[in-house]
């Protein structure tokens, strides 16, 4: 290889260098090109996700919801069936007899009617006829089975229309059931004279569950008050009534009034779940999606979003790496303006340049020198701001009143400040609390910005204590903005209770020919006004006078 070859070799090697012009464009390039794409797809995934989640629970909720509602209807349904058997005829006047075994007429006629019923409502696979004692003594079914009621349901029916049992499973029907009851009663009477208690077949919620089971493959469950399974929109057995959720879950969802959250399902399934109460029953239903069908969407986006996000990347590169060496010139500019900025000077004026990674930059610098411009604005409102009340704060008002001071000196006219204070302050505090307090300085420093003119400037002097300069204003003058100022608050009452306020007012030069003698002028008249009983208006002494005014 000749020398020639050699140094061209080399030369373009040098472009490779990791401090070389176009390496830096290149990975200023995909940083910016990767930051943004990365902020965006991480904010849409944020936003997908909450937009996914939002509709599985705006699901989960009406599913959830309306389930409950159609389950307490059909309990209120059974309950109103059961009181309608109950109050026939046939059987409130051949109940004693039955109950006594005196009457086998009776006994048929009662046992005709409740087959009849039974047959003609599918719903009830066996109606019994329970004694005071709790005896059995006539049912629609041949052989009867034990009834399924709570050990109190007795005592439960003296006080109560409706009581219902634990859910069960019916081995011979292959079927869930639960044994309902209410009390028999005659016209006119309060006292049961027995109990009328049906076998109810579960089978039927299940098409009432799957009719309100929430998106395409969520599903809805029905649960004993313990968090055993009863049935659900995919079906029942025996060993589902054996599945039980954890009581501390149950117990949180109810708190929570039905919120979904994410949980595992009795199968071990990570659903998103809601759960609520069936008011008639004290069950449970449950509306659930599983995890996978939520979020599933959402991983395709993230891999197709990424897979976007690299591609972008990749042309970036290509494109920085290619224009590096035709921006060397605005990058020197750039780098020029911004040692001004990092020395303070943020006057810069960076001419612009048109297209490309290197226009978007000079944007970026350019929005960035106005950003700290405003932020150095807003720094020195800030610093000459009280943040409770937005007036001045101390600093300024000293500025203000040292300006006033040269000015009124040099014109030789006059001008008044006044000091105002809040009157037991602490104790308002004390009373009503530190925010309270808060809104009622707040509050007077509003009614005093209102009354004031545009030339006057008030500001916050410390605590509860208020400063108000009035360039042209006589002492008379300020005692009328006092005056004012205490009629606007007396109608401006804060929210936690009126405040009133002391004044002590002092003028130049009468009182003083500095800011820091007119600030001891107006506050020994303060300090008079506050000696003086408060919420008064005091004006500093000359040399005889002393002028106090009352509201």
């Amino acid at each position: 290889m000749s020398q020639s070859d050699s140094t061209t070799v080399l030369r373009r090697l040098g472009v490779l260098r990791p401090d070389s012009i176009r390496i830096k464009i290149l990975v200023l390039a995909v940083l910016a090109t990767l930051l943004p794409s990365l902020g965006t797809a991480w904010i849409s995934y944020l936003e997908n996700k909450s937009a996914l989640e939002a509709k599985a629970t705006e699901e989960l909720w009406s599913g959830s919801v309306q389930t409950a509602r159609e389950l307490d209807l059909w309990a209120k349904d059974r309950r109103y069936d059961l009181r309608v058997f109950a109050s026939s005829y046939e059987i409130t006047e051949n109940i004693d007899n039955i109950a006594r075994g005196n009457s086998t007429g009776a006994h048929r006629r009662v046992t005709d009617y409740l087959k009849s019923v039974s047959e003609r409502f599918k719903d009830y696979d066996n109606l019994l006829i329970l004694a005071p004692d709790g005896r059995v003594v006539a049912a629609s079914a041949d052989q009867p089975d034990a009834v399924e009621l709570p050990p109190d349901w007795r005592e439960r029916l003296r006080t109560a229309d409706f009581v219902a049992g634990a859910p069960y499973w019916d081995a011979a029907d292959v079927r869930p059931e639960v044994v309902v009851a209410v009390p028999i009663l005659r016209a006119g009477e309060r006292v049961p004279v027995g109990t009328l208690a049906a076998e109810v077949n579960l089978l039927g919620l299940i098409e009432t569950l799957r009719s309100f089971a929430p998106g395409k493959a969520g599903f809805a469950s029905l649960l004993s008050p313990d968090g055993s399974l009863i049935v659900s929109s995919r079906g029942g057995s025996a060993e589902d009534m054996q599945l039980r959720y954890a009581p501390e879950t149950i117990r949180a969802q109810l708190d929570s009034d039905g919120a979904p959250v994410e949980l595992t399902d009795l199968r071990g399934e990570h659903v998103l779940g809601s759960m609520r109460l069936v008011p008639a029953l004290d069950w449970i239903v449950v509306a659930a999606i599983p995890s996978d069908e939520v979020y599933g969407q959402l991983v395709r986006m993230r891999v197709l979003t990424l897979s976007i996000v690299l591609g972008t990347l990749l042309v970036a590169a290509v494109l920085g790496y290619a224009l590096g060496l035709i921006i060397v010139r605005p990058l020197d500019r750039l780098a020029s303006a911004a040692s001004k900025v990092a020395a303070g000077d943020l006057e810069v004026d960076l001419v612009g340049t048109k297209g490309g990674e290197v226009g978007y930059l000079t944007e970026v610098f350019r929005d960035m020198v106005a950003h700290l411009r405003a932020s150095r604005v807003e720094l020195e409102r800030v610093s000459v701001t009280d943040p409770l009340t937005g007036l001045d704060n101390r600093r300024r008002l000293i500025e203000t009143l040292q300006n006033e001071v040269l000015r009124s000196r040099r014109l030789e006219h006059v001008f008044s400040v006044v000091m105002a204070d809040v009157d037991h302050f602490k104790e308002y505090n004390d009373q009503h609390g530190h925010p309270a307090g808060d809104e009622a300085l707040k509050c007077v420093a509003t009614v005093l910005r209102e009354a004031l003119r545009d030339v006057d400037s008030v500001a916050r002097y410390g605590g509860e204590e208020f400063f108000v300069v009035m360039p042209e204003t006589s002492a008379d003058e300020a005692v009328d903005l006092a005056k004012r100022v205490r009629a606007r608050l007396a109608k401006q009452l804060p929210l936690a209770g009126a405040v009133t306020l002391s004044f002590g007012v002092a003028s130049y030069p009468v009182n003083g020919l500095n800011g820091e003698a007119l600030i001891d002028a107006a506050d020994q008249a303060l300090y008079e006004a506050k000696n003086g009983g408060r919420d008064r208006i005091v004006v500093a002494r000359t040399a005889a006078r002393v002028k106090a005014a009352r509201g």
